[in-house]
C-alpha cells in the first residue's frame, strides 16, 4: 500500500483514509500537464491517501468527457507501490458541454449509460463507488435513484452515493434503495456551512459525508486564512497551514466525515493529508466552530 498509514474511516464496507483526494483541479481550467497531475496522485498515495474522488464531468473541452477518470486510472496503473486498496469514487448526472457551463441529466437512461462509460474510463470491472452528481429538476429524484438500484443489482457499481442533496432527499434515497446509500458528497467548508444539517443526518444514519471544496474551492483555498482569521490564528499556534486546520476541524465534526480536498501539486496534497494526524484542543475546536 502507501508508505504512510493515515487514520481511517468507513465508506460502506470499505476502510479508507480519513483524508481523500479530489481530482477535479487536475482536469478543468488551469489544470496542470499530465506529468504533474500524475505526480500529484502519486504523492497522495505516498502520503497514505486511499480515497480518490472523480467524475465524468471533470474535463475542460467538449469531447473529453471522462478526462479525469482516465487520468486517475493512468496514475494508478503507473504507481510503483501497491494501489490495490485505493477506492475510486466517481459521479454521473452533471455534464460540461465544453463551453464553461454545467448542465444536468438525471434520467435513468443517461445514468446507466454514463456509469458504463465511467467503468470503461476507469478500466475496472465494477466501480467502487458511484454517486449521483446533482438532482435534475427535469427528472424525478426517484427515477434517478432508481438507476442506482439498477447499477447495483447489475454489478456495474459496488456502492452508491449522492451529491448535492438535502436531508429529505437523503432519506428518500435510503428508502428507495433499501438502505444501500453509503455516502453523501456536499459542499462544506469554514466559509460554507449550509450542509451542516446533511452532515449531521449522515452521522445519524452512519453513512460517510464527503465535504467537497473543503478549503473553500479552487479560487479561495489559498486565501482561507485571510478570509477566516481564527483558522489562521490556530494554524499559527500549531505552526501549520490554515488549510490543515480547516481539514482537521472538519474531521472533528463527526466520525463519518472524510474531506476530499482538491490538489494540482504534490506539495498541496501532502499538506492536506497531514491534517488527519493533527490534534486540536477542545478550546481550539470551540473557537473554530463558533
Amino acid at each position: 500500500m502507501a508508505s504512510h498509514l493515515l487514520p481511517s474511516r468507513l465508506i460502506g464496507s470499505r476502510t479508507v483514509s480519513a483524508i481523500g483526494l479530489g481530482g477535479m483541479p487536475l482536469s478543468i481550467e488551469g489544470r496542470p500537464d499530465d506529468a504533474r497531475a500524475i505526480a500529484t496522485v502519486h504523492a497522495a498515495l505516498d502520503a497514505g491517501v486511499t480515497l480518490i474522488d472523480t467524475a465524468d464531468s471533470y474535463h475542460l473541452l467538449a469531447g473529453e468527457t471522462g478526462h479525469n477518470e482516465r487520468l486517475i486510472a493512468e496514475a494508478l496503473r503507473t504507481y510503483e507501490g501497491d494501489a490495490s486498496g485505493v477506492l475510486v469514487a466517481t459521479k454521473g448526472g452533471h455534464l460540461r458541454p465544453g463551453d464553461g457551463s454545467w448542465t444536468q441529466d438525471g434520467s435513468a437512461k443517461h445514468l446507466i449509460e454514463a456509469a458504463e462509460a465511467s467503468r470503461l474510463a476507469l478500466d475496472v470491472e465494477s466501480i467502487d463507488l458511484y454517486q449521483f452528481h446533482r438532482p435534475d429538476p427535469e427528472v424525478s429524484f426517484a427515477e434517478s435513484v432508481g438507476a442506482l438500484n439498477h447499477l447495483l443489482d447489475d454489478g456495474v457499481i459496488r456502492m452508491a452515493g449522492l451529491s448535492n442533496v438535502d436531508v429529505e432527499q437523503i432519506e428518500q434515497a435510503m428508502e428507495i434503495t433499501g438502505g444501500r446509500i453509503v455516502s453523501v458528497q456536499n459542499r462544506f467548508s469554514p466559509s460554507f456551512r449550509s450542509s451542516l444539517g446533511e452532515l449531521r443526518a449522515c452521522a445519524d444514519l452512519g453513512i460517510a459525508f464527503l465535504p467537497y471544496s473543503p478549503l473553500g474551492g479552487i479560487a479561495d483555498a489559498g486565501g482561507l486564512g485571510g478570509s477566516n482569521p481564527v483558522f489562521q490564528e490556530v494554524a499559527d499556534e500549531h505552526g501549520v497551514s490554515a488549510q490543515q486546520i480547516a481539514l482537521a476541524w472538519e474531521l472533528s465534526l463527526a466520525p463519518v466525515v472524510i474531506p476530499i480536498p482538491g490538489a494540482s501539486r504534490p506539495e498541496t496534497i501532502r499538506d492536506s493529508a497531514a491534517a488527519a494526524t493533527l490534534e486540536l484542543t477542545e478550546e481550539q475546536l470551540a473557537r473554530l466552530s463558533a
